[in-house]
């Protein structure tokens, strides 16, 4: 059973971080991006690929079949064509025009604007039934067009939230929706969403996270990443490597080594030096 002190000190530490993310990323106040069943559309081509790509396969999308029945009425191989820019077209072709045959079949209309006049865990319900839609996907249609309580997992917030210790480490991204839904307020959700991804892409990068420059460092449960962050600029050490005097004395250590390391590269010994290692 979980400790409702527990709960308690996780939402706190929620809320601390989310008010940390909004000074250093901004508010970010809900507006409707697409219509429903754009927005469906437009995230299965966001899917593995970058935010250009897909922006690049939107627009190609939206010259060649204006209307949703031109899609349905067309060859899947000319859905390919016109989404290739956005990577996986042979895949996500069929699965735009499989979604768009499902939705007609339902409904008898090409339209998710009755999703707005259902609960959300109805509406979710109904977008995960399609063929393809994840609870990802379906997070993304709730939130971003249609403004319902639901907080959307990608990688970014999944690995965020993971180091950050908001969600257990063998959290699967399709658990940590209904884990974080539960922990943050309905009301940051879009905000939250929003800068933990530009947090992800950022600073806390799969890779190379960058925690000597990190806003988060004292509510991060993760140890340091042994990576040096890359030259900021500046003279001293310190701000050369974006280090502080309230960075972790792991990092600080880290740097020192490398200044040595630099030090020693820039000023080789000569015959008259003194030999340390023999004292």
């Amino acid at each position: 059973m979980i400790n409702p002190k527990q709960n308690d000190d996780q939402l706190e530490k929620a809320l601390a971080i989310h008010h940390v993310l909004i000074k250093e990323y901004g508010q970010h106040e809900w507006r409707p991006r697409l219509d429903p069943l754009s927005e469906l559309i437009f995230t299965i081509l966001s899917q593995n690929t970058s935010d250009v790509n897909r922006d690049r396969a939107w627009k190609r999308l939206k010259e060649r079949f204006p209307t949703w029945e031109s899609v349905l009425a067309a060859d899947v191989a000319e859905i390919a064509e016109a989404i290739r820019p956005g990577g996986l077209a042979n895949v996500k072709a069929p699965r735009i025009q499989e979604v768009v045959q499902a939705i007609k079949r339902e409904r008898g209309d090409l339209t998710l604007d009755f999703l707005a006049e259902m609960e959300v865990d109805q509406a979710r319900r109904w977008l995960t039934s399609l063929n393809g839609v994840g609870p990802k996907t379906a997070a993304i249609v709730l939130l971003f067009s249609l403004g319902k309580p639901a907080f959307p997992v990608d990688t970014h917030v999944h690995r965020v939230s993971r180091r950050l210790g908001l969600i257990e480490p063998k959290t699967s991204r399709e658990q940590a929706h209904q884990v974080l839904e539960a922990l943050l307020p309905p009301e940051i959700y879009y905000a939250f969403h929003l800068n933990l991804i530009a947090h992800g892409r950022e600073v806390c990068q799969a890779q190379q996270p960058r925690c000597a420059t990190c806003v988060l460092r004292e509510h991060c449960d993760s140890p340091p990443s042994p990576s040096i962050p890359p030259t900021l600029g500046g003279r001293g050490a310190g701000d050369r490597w974006g280090v502080t005097p309230s960075t972790n004395w792991g990092v600080w250590t880290q740097v020192l080594d490398v200044v040595l390391l630099e030090d020693a590269a820039l000023h080789p010994p000569t015959k008259n030096s003194s030999n340390l290692s023999s004292m």
